[in-house]
C-alpha cells in the first residue's frame, strides 16, 4: 500500500497557519469561545484559510494549547518519585485543575482527553502506568480501567467548575480516591491532607 507523499507547506502558508495561532492564542484568552469566523477577521484572513488549516474549532484549540497538554500528559512520567497513591493523587489534581478553569485551555484539556487520538491515546497510557505503579504496591483495585478513571475526571472537572467552587471538587476527588483505593485504606495514603 502506498502512502501519498505530503507536500510541505508553502511560505505564506507556514506565515498563515502561524499568525493564526498567534492571534488565536491572545483572543482566545480574552475569549475562550472564540469561534473560528471572528478568528479568520482577527487574524485578517479569509474564513476558508482558517478552516483549511484548523478544519474544526477543536483541532485549533489542540493546536493552541499542545505544548499544555503534552506537559500534563509528560508529568505523568516524573510522578515516579513519589508513593504510588500520592503520585496517582497528584496527577489527577493537576488534571481537575487543567480541567475545571473554564478557559480555553481547560476546553483544549478536555478535547484532548476525550476524543479519540494521539492524546487521548497517551492520557489512558499515562493513567495506566500510575494505575499499575499502585496496584503492585497493594494500593488500588485491580478492576479500575484508565478510561474508567478518565471518565470519572471528567465528572470532577464540572464539579467546582466556577472560582470559589475548588473545595467541592477536591471532596469529589477524595471520594474517586477512595474508590480507588484497594481495602481500607487508610486516609493518609489515598487523601490529600489540608
Amino acid at each position: 500500500m502506498t502512502h501519498p507523499v505530503r507536500r510541505p507547506m508553502r511560505c505564506d502558508a507556514e506565515m498563515n497557519r502561524a499568525r493564526i495561532l498567534a492571534v488565536a492564542r491572545q483572543a482566545l484568552a480574552q475569549d475562550p469561545d472564540l469561534a473560528l469566523k471572528p478568528l479568520a477577521k482577527l487574524a485578517e484572513v479569509g474564513s476558508g484559510t482558517v478552516y483549511r488549516h484548523f478544519p474544526t474549532r477543536e483541532v485549533l484549540l489542540l493546536a493552541v494549547y499542545q505544548s499544555e497538554v503534552e506537559a500534563l500528559l509528560d508529568t505523568a512520567a516524573l510522578l515516579g518519585r513519589h508513593d504510588p497513591a500520592a503520585a496517582l493523587r497528584l496527577w489527577l489534581e493537576r488534571l481537575a485543575a487543567h480541567g475545571r478553569t473554564g478557559s480555553a485551555a481547560s476546553q483544549a484539556m478536555r478535547v484532548a482527553l476525550q476524543s479519540q487520538g494521539p492524546y487521548s491515546a497517551r492520557a489512558r497510557a499515562a493513567v495506566d502506568e500510575l494505575l499499575a505503579a499502585a496496584r503492585k504496591a497493594g494500593r488500588l483495585r485491580a478492576d479500575i480501567t484508565s478510561g474508567e478513571v478518565l471518565l470519572l475526571m471528567s465528572y470532577v472537572w464540572n464539579t467546582g467548575g466556577e472560582p470559589g467552587h475548588e473545595p467541592v471538587g477536591s471532596r469529589v476527588l477524595d471520594v474517586v480516591m477512595d474508590g480507588l483505593c484497594a481495602g481500607p485504606a487508610p486516609a493518609l495514603v489515598c487523601r490529600k491532607h489540608t
